[in-house]
């Protein structure tokens, strides 16, 4: 399988897993001149930006150890553009990251 193909199974699979789990989406692959962000979602009263990370094998590490400082902050700083522009800067915020290995989801709440 190759990555791209990888990584957009693992963004459907984690967009099924929240809905599932109670999560309203929002948008998916939201893209700004800062970065992307994978999953935007509603859970409760949190507005939730989701990175999702997959791998087919521990052979690089855990899918969630790619998630690096500087994705991290491009992360941020595209949630906040979000929310500026969708004029929900008052909301509370939270950043999860949920990383698929193989079939299995693991979802890390306040990840960062």
């Amino acid at each position: 399988m190759n990555t791209k193909y990888e990584g957009l199974h693992g963004e459907v699979a984690a967009a099924e897993y929240l809905k599932k789990n109670g999560f309203e989406i929002l948008e998916t692959n939201f893209a700004s001149y800062y970065g992307e962000i994978d999953i935007v979602a509603r859970d409760g009263k949190y507005l939730v930006f989701v990175e999702v990370k997959s791998r087919l094998s521990l052979k690089y590490g855990r899918p969630a150890e790619a998630v690096t400082p500087d994705k991290i902050k491009k992360i941020r700083k595209t949630a906040v553009f979000y929310a500026v522009k969708n004029n929900c800067t008052d909301k509370d915020m939270r950043f999860d990251v949920i990383e698929i290995l193989r079939d299995e989801i693991t979802h890390i709440k306040n990840a960062f």
